[in-house]
């Protein structure tokens, strides 16, 4: 079969095959490529895929080029001793590129590896760009946007405010939802499921979430076991629940013994019933002390009231508190353009701030629902799935379409 655009779902006929050369490094990546291959085949049944990702994409049909693997390394400490790896890697992945000559270069976040071999494709054709994830420029480095419109053609939004700072750089850009309003909503039966496996009865829950990455939780584990101690002073029969991605469950498990309250410990492993049990948690919490990221945007999508706490050594907030362009870090605030969050950063993530951040959140958590409310709205909850917008976004855009801006 063939496709063409405007593309709506189930259309197909005219035209010739879409070809599209994808790239993803990191799980996260993954799992937004993975969402819009399946709605660039919804929309084009006889859509080509060739690059590089991970299991979900492959799924989707991808054969990668090389294990993604190869490509999640974070840091500088990280990075150096794989430099000229990735360099070999990423003028592979552009003469690939070059060599096929898709429809469409789909980079997914990862812009240091993805916006190098753009660059290299453009400097030698004139393949469409697209890029997945708009940097955050309206947080910080804004001149990203400009150097980026010299390998892009057309960004994929996340979060709605950001098309007028791509535009501006001089690409195309498209908001289409972030992936948080797909996953599915925290459920009776997942809470009661929490608390028959852990026999909480009736208690109520306080949800703990130290960080996704070993450095962050061995920051983070004790300052949050200190606001907890005070916050719980107040609540003794609150019952503390430690969601732990399963790379650092371990290490959470050591840090938090010395917790009050025998804390319980919900570990990944990527099995539907660790993802049950993690959405019963979200469900059932009152309140969620939360490292800043992503998972302020999670526990929105739940209705969870939360506090956002993040620590930084003293040279590196010494740079971001100079850098940064906004006055809030959680993503709840930014949206819903309220600053309902509490959050203490920086030189104010101390145990006693933690806790009258808590305690003021347990006492009125209205205010918060209201802005997680307009969130979700914002961010198109109970709208079309994200990565089927994201697909349309892509074909209606390609040269020819009717739909090319």
């Amino acid at each position: 079969m063939r496709c063409s655009g405007p593309f709506s779902v189930g259309q197909t006929g005219r035209g010739r095959r879409v070809r599209a050369f994808l790239i993803a490094g990191e799980p996260s990546g993954d799992k937004l490529g993975g969402a819009l291959m399946s709605g660039l085949k919804q929309l084009c049944p006889d859509m080509s895929f060739d690059g590089v990702g991970g299991s979900l994409m492959q799924a989707q049909g991808l054969v990668s080029r090389f294990p993604m693997e190869e490509l999640s390394v974070m840091g500088i400490a990280e990075v150096l001793p794989r430099y000229f790896d990735l360099k070999r890697r990423i003028a592979e992945m552009a003469q690939a590129v070059l060599d096929t000559r898709p429809d469409v270069l789909i980079t997914i976040d990862s812009p240091d590896f993805c916006l190098r071999v753009a660059k290299l494709v453009k400097a030698q054709s004139d393949i469409r760009t697209v890029h997945y994830v708009a940097p955050t420029v309206w947080a910080w480095r804004p001149g990203r946007a400009s150097k980026m419109a010299h390998m892009i053609d057309h960004v994929l939004a996340l979060f709605p405010f950001e098309p007028p700072y791509m535009e501006a750089a001089g690409m195309v850009c498209d908001f289409v939802g972030h992936p948080v309003v797909a996953e599915p909503v925290p459920s009776a039966e997942d809470e009661a499921a929490l608390r028959a496996t852990f026999d909480l009865g009736d208690a109520p829950v306080m949800l703990a979430l130290p960080g996704s990455r070993k450095s962050e939780v061995g920051r983070l584990a004790p300052v949050f076991g200190e606001g907890l101690r005070r916050a719980l002073q107040n609540r003794p029969d609150m019952r503390v629940v430690v969601p732990a991605a399963e790379p650092v469950a371990d290490l959470v498990e050591h840090l938090v013994r010395d917790w009050p309250d025998r804390p319980i410990i919900l570990r990944g492993g990527g099995t539907e019933e660790a993802r049950r049990l993690k959405r019963g948690a979200f469900r059932a919490a009152e309140v969620a002390l939360a490292a800043s990221g992503t998972v302020s945007l999670e526990l929105a999508a739940a209705g969870t009231p939360m506090v956002i706490a993040y620590s930084f050594n003293w040279l590196s907030w010494q740079i971001i508190s100079r850098m940064v362009r906004v006055d809030t870090a959680v993503m709840v605030n930014l949206v819903s353009e309220t600053r309902a969050v509490p959050e203490c950063l920086g030189p104010e993530c101390t145990g006693s701030n933690i806790a009258a951040a808590l305690a003021g959140v347990l006492s009125d958590p209205s205010a918060q629902q209201d802005a997680m409310r307009a969130t979700m709205d914002r961010l198109g909850m109970g709208e079309e799935d994200p990565g089927l917008r994201a697909a349309r976004a892509v074909l209606n855009r390609l040269p020819g379409s009717p739909g090319t801006a």
